[in-house]
């Protein structure tokens, strides 16, 4: 389920991907994936009415999500198996609000035969401000 493409063809291959999705990745449909490759995934988004709480700003369960997905798509560019959950933190830092910019960044970090390492950022593109820095570790071994 990997792949090794990279740059605007792995952008491509994973837009293609959600676009096509009849599951859970139709959260993702407002989101840019902008580039990838060799363990690392860069995507975007502008905080729409349907990622906010009550107070307008960006839910943190979306804020989860993102982390959650995009660190999947950096580990599927090594290429390999898009792995399972073993362990999902994500550390909330600044709040964002509807109609702002957000830079989604995650990269690999250690892969062993086991297991994954993924680190993701979320950025507010407007001002840089850190909004939530997440860490996603993966079982990967599967035959």
């Amino acid at each position: 389920m990997g792949t090794r493409k990279k740059g605007l063809e792995f952008a491509k291959h994973i837009t293609e991907i959600i676009a096509k999705s009849t599951g859970f990745e139709n959260h993702l449909q407002k989101v840019t994936i902008l580039d990838g490759g060799d363990g690392a995934c860069t995507a975007e988004l502008k905080v729409d009415q349907d990622h906010v709480n009550l107070y307008k700003f960006m839910h943190g369960g979306y804020i989860i999500t993102l982390v959650d997905m995009i660190t999947t798509y950096a580990l599927m560019s090594k290429p390999c198996h898009p792995g399972v959950s073993v362990d999902l933190s994500v550390n909330f830092l600044n709040g964002v609000k509807l109609g702002d910019d957000v830079v989604i960044e995650a990269n690999l970090t250690k892969m062993g035969k086991y297991l994954a390492f993924i680190d993701c950022t979320l950025k507010n593109k407007n001002n840089d401000l850190l909004i939530a820095k997440g860490t996603h570790l993966k079982y990967i071994k599967f035959e």
